[in-house]
């Protein structure tokens, strides 16, 4: 079946293509166009059955009133929740949302800012893993939209970007357990490393040990790569229980690693928390429903997202100006279940 054209609906009208355009686009009052044979106009693509084309209209309004999304991993949970919340958010300012996931991957993540570009998004919402940040100063250069979630680059200041405090988030998880006698205390972190909420969380687990004058033994911290995490999770657990002190306790760096602990534990028979207390960052709705409860670092993702879409749309209406950036912290929300033990009384 032949596509309907613009030119059809003008001809079959009598009328020229700039009239129907104009009136299609919504400027029918504006330049004069009587209402009945606007009317007439909507009425006739109707019947016809007539699709704009997307891409030349938004090349031609210089808007596709469509925002591209990145993450990390979508299989992840907390992705999977940000993408929908990002997605509400974006339908309530009139715009589509097109998702799509690195897989922490460099090169991948390159090429989908490439893609989304030349699709014409009109910004770009990225939770980026990039090591090499040339993509990310190239968009600034051109005063490309964008905003970044969850990581940022400290090294290219006056940047839109939206994050937890993740160094308090961190510091904070393990004073608790510090304060509740707990002296031997893993954590379970993830390659790659470089990413700033990575190496936030890491910096404050190590502080918080030091603060407490307790060695800071490297050896109770554990890198988990992306690509293998079941398996390596399990290796690193069997390696911390063979450890000459007794490991009491584990943070965590996020969900997937979390379990992947619980069920490296249950194999090797060890109990949570009678013998290994775990937090975890990230917030799992089931994570309250299990046995025992597991304590978590809550992300208030809502929150992120509103403000993500919001400065987006903000940054995309300014048009290229010099605005002021948006450099939002969020802190998180410590949740304490069933998963901490308390060895002594915590301090007050």
């Amino acid at each position: 079946m032949k596509k309907v054209r613009l030119e059809d609906i003008a001809n079959k009208m009598g009328v020229s293509k700039t009239l129907v355009s104009m009136v299609l686009n919504g400027y029918g009052d504006k330049n004069g166009i009587k209402k009945e044979t606007q009317e007439k106009v909507i009425a006739l693509t109707r019947e016809l059955d007539y699709k704009p084309n997307q891409m030349a209209r938004s090349l031609r309004l210089g808007k596709s009133n469509t925002i591209g999304l990145i993450v990390a991993d979508i299989s992840n949970a907390f992705y999977a929740k940000m993408a929908r919340n990002i997605e509400d958010e974006c339908n309530k300012y009139g715009y589509n949302l097109i998702i799509c996931s690195s897989d922490e991957k460099d090169a991948k993540e390159s090429s989908l800012i490439r893609m989304l570009k030349e699709k014409q998004v009109d910004g770009l919402i990225i939770s980026s893993t990039l090591v090499d940040n040339s993509e990310i100063v190239v968009l600034k250069q051109e005063n490309y939209p964008f905003v970044l979630v969850d990581r940022y680059f400290p090294e290219i200041p006056d940047t839109n970007f939206v994050i937890i405090d993740n160094y308090k988030s961190s510091y904070k998880a393990v004073k608790y357990l510090i304060d509740s006698g707990h002296q031997n205390i893993a954590m379970l972190s993830i390659s790659p490393s470089h990413l700033t909420s990575v190496k936030d969380r890491n910096k404050g687990y190590f502080d918080a040990i030091k603060k407490a004058n307790i060695n800071t033994d490297h050896y109770l911290h554990c890198l988990i790569p992306f690509e293998s995490i079941e398996q390596s999770v399990e290796a690193s657990i069997e390696r911390l229980l063979k450890y000459e002190k007794k490991i009491t306790a584990i943070l965590a760096v996020n969900q997937n690693i979390a379990l992947a602990i619980i069920k490296a534990l249950k194999k090797f028979k060890i109990k949570i928390p009678d013998e290994i207390s775990v937090i975890t960052f990230d917030d799992l709705p089931f994570f309250e429903l299990l046995t025992p409860s597991i304590s978590a670092i809550s992300q208030p993702l809502d929150v992120i997202s509103f403000n993500a879409v919001k400065i987006l749309i903000d940054e995309i209406n300014s048009k290229g100006s010099s605005r002021k950036k948006d450099q939002v912290v969020i802190p998180s929300h410590f949740i304490l279940r069933e998963s901490c033990k308390q060895l002594k009384t915590k301090k007050t």
